[in-house]
């Protein structure tokens, strides 16, 4: 257990009026008398708690009324708290037993209203996925312990196959979890989507030193989709949209500029796949300027889906 929790549960005590002491803390966290002692002494020297002892009662008490610990209450962290829990529940986390320990715990020692907070936040993510949570476990066990991992992975065209793989980053992206590995496979980094693993395992064996992704990789384009830069998207938006994305950040290095008639977005692509949805998600108020192919690619996927509504 940690020292805050070892903190907190003695607060609670000496409120309560039990008179705990370092025997009862010890007894309480099964830790020896003297880190209980030191406990106590964090307590009052560095959090300036106002304890005293009694010989009568063989305990500690307050010799004023009043003394909370900081954070004790705050309405910051009590909303933040909250905000885990429901960003848990909302990224597909929901299931992890150690997730509702974890609220469990805080919440006790750090506020008696989270509850009526909680009940008072409302996330809502679409398109958020169910993932198999014995998997993920596996994924950051194989993370934390830098170990290659088996997985059982199906692709988007319904193919399993068998990868041994060096985690490199656990991402969440737009709601969605995804794996990136070195796969020994493709001998290559790949993305996988953690809710098509069927299973994984820990090998065993170590991951190899130089399997690290560079950061420059994860962060030099926009959208999940990661590789070499290939070019900057430049979008003309109006009307609208253009106030809408005034306010958006779809990416680090992007550039806004108003423009006549609108907002012209400048932001750097490795591929064309999620930008074409995120410029067909806006319709006639979003216009490519550049590149060429990206102007082609989005005129293409306007002509099919027009074709999809032809009267019969």
């Amino acid at each position: 257990m940690s020292l805050l929790e070892r903190i907190f549960y003695f607060h609670q005590e000496v409120v309560k009026g039990h008179f705990p002491n370092s025997r009862t803390l010890a007894a309480q966290f099964e830790t020896s008398i003297a880190t209980s002692k030191r406990d106590i002494v964090y307590l009052r020297d560095r959090l300036l708690a106002p304890l005293a002892f009694s010989h009568e009662r063989n305990g500690y008490c307050y010799r004023e009324e009043g003394f909370v610990l900081p954070f004790e209450d705050s309405p910051k962290v009590v909303f933040l708290l909250a905000m885990l829990n429901k960003l848990a529940g909302e990224a597909g986390l929901e299931e992890l037993p150690e997730v509702k320990q974890l609220e469990d715990r805080l919440s006790s020692m750090i506020s008696p209203n989270y509850d009526k907070l909680i009940d008072r936040i409302y996330c809502e993510w679409i398109e958020v996925e169910s993932i198999d949570h014995q998997v993920f476990e596996c994924i950051t066990e194989g993370v934390v312990q830098e170990k290659v991992l088996k997985l059982l992975y199906r692709s988007l065209k319904g193919e399993t196959s068998s990868r041994e793989v060096a985690p490199q980053r656990i991402i969440n992206y737009q709601g969605r979890w995804y794996l990136l590995a070195h796969c020994q496979l493709r001998q290559a980094s790949r993305l996988f989507h953690i809710a098509r693993i069927r299973k994984a395992e820990i090998t065993g064996k170590p991951v190899p030193s130089d399997s690290s992704p560079h950061q420059k990789l994860l962060e030099q384009s926009f959208g999940i989709f990661k590789g070499k830069l290939l070019c900057h998207a430049e979008i003309l938006f109006t009307s609208t949209a253009a106030e809408l994305v005034r306010h958006q950040h779809w990416h680090k290095d992007q550039t806004i500029e108003e423009v006549d008639g609108g907002l012209h977005l400048s932001l750097p692509i490795s591929d064309y796949r999620e930008i074409t949805m995120k410029i067909l998600q806006y319709g006639a108020m979003a216009r490519v300027i550049a590149p060429p192919k990206l102007k082609h690619k989005v005129q293409a996927e306007i002509v099919s889906m027009a074709e999809q509504y032809e009267p019969v």
